[in-house]
């Protein structure tokens, strides 16, 4: 089986993680801080802030920016669960903004569902593609929002040569198995703002500062919500093969694109020439007549070897969400779940995988192309 996505770990990544399991400190130590600073110097951000999952990052960032119970945030239905639960963990309440076709949120939807409640505004950078994010952030810093960006899909991604990272309050990254860069679980908030970060580090481990000797002092609410040593060992020696990871990606994905320019029974997300997406997801947005067969496409392709997945069902589809905040409906949101389908891309494969992946994939849709919908 082609996985849609997948880690890849070689010699290197095992000796470095090796080596600090007989070292002296297998948390607390120097590692941390380590990847931090090379996260920092990756993407140009002042302050990182690691975690032991994206989900805890978020949750940092939401506590730490003062997000709390009648707070309504501005956010996509289009991610995993996390990006929102967080927040409802702490009262507040996600106010949806359809999307694109693309997967992002839709900025031009954005402005109008402002509200004196409003708090902040969560975007996502979809399968690796960022944003319209200087369109996003005029509108935050018009409205005195804070913006937080979920780039749990992009670390590496790009636009006009700055890296993510750079754009937002604070920007969110995982290093979950699956993404561009992996340290099994983890995560990280990237910022500029000194008090944010020393705030976050006080969340991440109990609030608690040592002084002097064996004194220390609990000043704030915190959480053990600490990053290994041998998970900052693996995400540094990952991190110095994260550009070569995306050029594999983005040559797969330039392949797919080439071979699917032509067709008529689906699109795939485009990326401009002045970004560089880090290619988490190459999602593929099938024409209404593929809606239907949707689910017999998607099982036809696993027997035939490409681990395809579907990303995401809205947020508010979920029965959580449903029970607590009432039925929801977004057009588009809608659409893109019946529609899309991810194919694999990923550093792992080579030509003839993609090769592979493209035949059985249009083989397969031209096979359903003409059961439509019945209704």
């Amino acid at each position: 089986m082609i996985p849609y996505s997948t880690q890849l770990i070689e010699q290197d990544d095992i000796d470095v993680v090796v080596s600090v399991l007989n070292s002296p400190f297998l948390t607390q130590g120097a590692k941390v801080e380590e990847f931090e600073n090379a996260l920092c110097d990756y993407a140009g951000a002042k302050f990182a802030v690691s975690f032991n999952s994206a989900t805890s990052a978020l949750l940092a960032a939401y506590v730490i920016c003062g997000i709390s119970e009648g707070d309504e945030i501005i956010t996509t239905p289009i991610s995993f669960v996390a990006t929102s639960n967080m927040f409802v963990l702490l009262g507040a309440k996600p106010v949806w903004c359809d999307v694109k076709l693309d997967g992002n949120i839709d900025e031009r939807l954005i402005e109008e569902l402002i509200t004196p409640k409003t708090k902040a505004i969560v975007v996502v950078d979809f399968g690796g593609k960022v944003v319209e994010i200087q369109k996003i952030k005029d509108i935050a810093k018009k409205h005195n929002l804070i913006l937080i960006d979920d780039a749990s899909h992009a670390l590496g991604s790009s636009v006009d040569e700055q890296k993510v990272g750079l754009f937002a309050d604070m920007t969110i990254f995982s290093f979950h198995a699956i993404k561009p860069i992996t340290t099994g679980e983890g995560g990280a908030v990237l910022t500029d703002n000194e008090e944010l970060a020393k705030r976050m580090r006080l969340f991440r481990s109990h609030g608690v500062v040592k002084k002097e000797l064996w004194n220390s002092d609990m000043v704030a609410m915190g959480h053990n919500f600490r990053l290994t040593e041998f998970a900052a060992a693996l995400g540094l020696s990952q991190l110095k093969k994260l550009d070569g990871f995306i050029r594999v990606r983005s040559e797969i994905a330039s392949y797919y694109d080439e071979r699917f320019k032509n067709e008529k029974l689906f699109i795939t997300q485009k990326i401009p020439s002045n970004m560089i997406s880090s290619r988490h997801l190459y999602p593929i947005i099938l024409n209404p007549e593929l809606q239907c067969p949707k689910e017999d496409i998607f099982k036809e392709l696993q027997s035939l070897g490409l681990g395809v997945q579907v990303h995401y069902k809205p947020i508010y589809q979920n029965s959580f969400y449903r029970e607590k905040f009432g039925d929801v409906s977004l057009m588009v949101a809608d659409d893109f779940y019946r529609s899309e389908i991810s194919i694999p891309c990923h550093q792992k494969m080579s030509m003839e995988d993609a090769k592979y992946v493209a035949d059985m994939f249009l083989d397969t849709i031209r096979k359903y192309s003409h059961r439509g919908c019945s209704f």
